[in-house]
């Protein structure tokens, strides 16, 4: 069975490229989710628990639906099938993130039109440093 759902050869071990890809990806995601609370109301630095409370969720999402779908493990880094991996995996990670935030567990909620703002904003993000990156190795190999 899974064979079916592989869309590339993986392996376990840890390298540059793999590292650079997970930091820059749970940067983008603090980030926007970050710049997303300043932008209605909320202050990092004079709120920090709270601000933290709102980022949790969805580095949770982020971390555990990139580990189950095998998004750091994959032998090489562009092409269509990685995209489209990250874009699933991202779309994934958002629903657990909101599931989470609107839990009784986190402070906050996500009342419409959060949900498309937050997963349409990071997908681009994502799919955008990755494109960038993807080329950037291309051409420096």
């Amino acid at each position: 069975m899974d064979t079916a759902v592989q869309t590339g050869s993986r392996d376990g071990s840890v390298d540059r490229e793999r590292v650079v890809t997970g930091v820059v990806d749970l940067v983008i995601v603090v980030a926007l989710v970050l710049l997303g609370n300043v932008e209605h109301g909320g202050n990092p630095i004079a709120e920090p628990l709270a601000s933290l409370e709102t980022v949790v969720p969805f580095v949770i999402g982020w971390v555990g639906v990139a580990l189950l779908a095998g998004v750091y493990t994959r032998n090489r880094f562009a092409g269509t099938d990685d995209f489209r991996l990250t874009a699933v995996t991202w779309i994934a990670a958002a629903n657990v993130g909101l599931m989470l935030r609107g839990s009784p567990l986190f402070e906050g909620g996500t009342t419409w039109p959060f949900p498309v703002v937050i997963t349409g904003t990071v997908l681009v993000a994502l799919l955008g440093w990755r494109l960038g990156y993807a080329l950037y190795l291309s051409r420096s190999r």
